[in-house]
């Protein structure tokens, strides 16, 4: 058995598309950063393009908004604690196109 490790190099945050919501994620998120529900709704999410889901907002260059950089120059995630499960499960239930030469994660044995 393998598992994968991150190295929180953030390549899958560069990566464009929708980050599904599920409805205690956006309870949680909005907690995490201090504002109400119906704020984060309105200003922090948008309709996926199948129009079934909630989806993080992106910056204008396809990042999450979330992605930032500390003070080391490392990426971060403004919402690591209340992380959607779609970004948790990176890349076993989601990755995208030659994401192995982009991510510094890797797999080790159990």
């Amino acid at each position: 058995m393998k598992k994968f490790v991150c190295a929180r190099c953030g390549a899958c945050c560069r990566w464009p598309g929708a980050v599904k919501l599920e409805d205690a994620e956006v309870d949680a998120i909005a907690e995490t950063l201090g504002i109400s529900v119906e704020e984060f709704l309105a200003e922090h999410t948008r309709i996926t393009p199948d129009r079934q889901h909630l989806s993080l907002c992106e910056k204008d260059n396809g990042e999450c908004e979330y992605l930032s950089v500390d003070d080391q120059g490392l990426p971060t995630c403004l919402i690591e604690k209340a992380k959607p499960r779609q970004c948790r499960e990176f890349p076993e239930k989601w990755n995208f196109p030659d994401w192995q030469s982009k991510c510094a994660g890797r797999y080790e044995k159990l």
